[in-house]
């Protein structure tokens, strides 16, 4: 009878099923099946299948050793491996491990003897580089010696006097960067403007007749009884849109008054009285007024700002103002 019929009707005279066996055993069920059938390739090797075979008779209450000496004189591999040689790693590994750490110290010393070469060049070329300046400076000439100056027969001469016509043509040839010239800035819009900005300009409807030519029609203010706007407000004036930022050197503007104007310039990045530093003033003015900045300022916003009125014909004051004139560079 062989080892798995034995093992097979161990198990079924003892009532027990393939799965009950395998987990008193903890053998797997596929291995058992095997066994029974007398397979053995499930089992990874004869040290395992005497293993195998020794924990199920056990289960079973079978003498193992018959069944051992069964599977040695009729299953036993021709060359049979302990568990030690099973987990024992390969001499090929241990090989390609040694054959991989020659490799590396050969690479560890290929890369230092290059980099010493390459240190020895370096510090050798330095020493030729100080070497050659060395010698090609000029002693000093002893007191009271005469310095003689290139004759134009000198090679060195002849060679910056041949090489010359050559670079000549290429210098005259490069054009010099011209500035912009300075010439009249049209705005793009108009405005009246208060102490709180656009919302309480006086006479918003009338602000685009500030850039015209008619004294009979300019922009005027509100009429105040005071010069300094009855107390009712700190100043008005015009805010000159000019579309983008532009680059401003003067501002003349016309007003109808003959005197008594206190104005202010101011210019900017934003359409807000905080954004709007004085640049120029002009005290007790008439007539044709002309701001003149100490530095040319590059804004999109320009304030033509009265802090004090002139006088008019009906004993009160009121500003009037036509033809402003903005130069610069766009």
């Amino acid at each position: 009878m062989s080892i798995g019929a034995t093992l097979g009707s161990a198990r079924r005279r003892a009532g027990l099923t393939v799965s009950e066996v395998s987990q008193s055993t903890r053998v797997t069920e596929p291995i058992i099946r095997g066994i029974e059938l007398d397979d053995y390739a499930a089992c990874g090797g004869d040290f395992y299948a005497r293993g195998h075979i020794r924990a199920i008779a056990r289960a079973l209450g079978e003498d193992p050793l018959p069944l051992i000496d069964e599977f040695d004189s009729t299953w036993r591999s021709a060359k049979e491996i302990t568990a030690a040689e099973a987990f024992q790693p390969g001499m090929p590994l241990r090989q390609r491990e040694r054959r991989r750490v020659r490799w590396t110290a050969f690479l560890a010393v290929l890369v230092l003897a290059v980099l010493g070469f390459a240190s020895y060049k370096f510090v050798a070329g330095v020493g030729r580089d100080r070497h050659r300046s060395a010698a090609a400076s000029p002693r000093p000439s002893p007191p009271g010696a005469r310095t003689s100056l290139p004759s134009a027969n000198t090679p060195a001469v002849q060679a910056s006097a041949q090489a010359s016509p050559a670079t000549t043509p290429s210098a005259r040839t490069t054009p010099s960067a011209s500035p912009v010239a300075v010439q009249a800035l049209t705005p793009a819009s108009v405005a009246a403007f208060g102490p709180a900005g656009p919302a309480d300009g006086d006479n918003p409807q009338l602000a685009a007749l500030a850039v015209g030519g008619n004294a009979a029609a300019p922009w005027f203010s509100q009429w105040y009884a005071t010069p300094q706007f009855g107390d009712l407000k700190a100043g008005t004036g015009l805010l000159l849109d000019m579309g983008r930022p532009v680059t401003i050197s003067s501002v003349r503007l016309s007003l109808v008054s003959r005197s008594g104007a206190d104005l202010e310039l101011r210019a900017g990045a934003k359409p807000v009285p905080s954004w709007l530093p004085q640049v120029a003033t002009a005290s007790n003015v008439g007539g044709t007024v002309q701001f003149r900045l100490s530095a040319p300022a590059h804004v999109r916003y320009l304030l033509i700002w009265f802090t004090k009125l002139p006088p008019d014909n009906a004993g009160t004051y009121q500003a009037s103002v036509y033809k402003i004139t903005v130069q610069g560079q766009p």
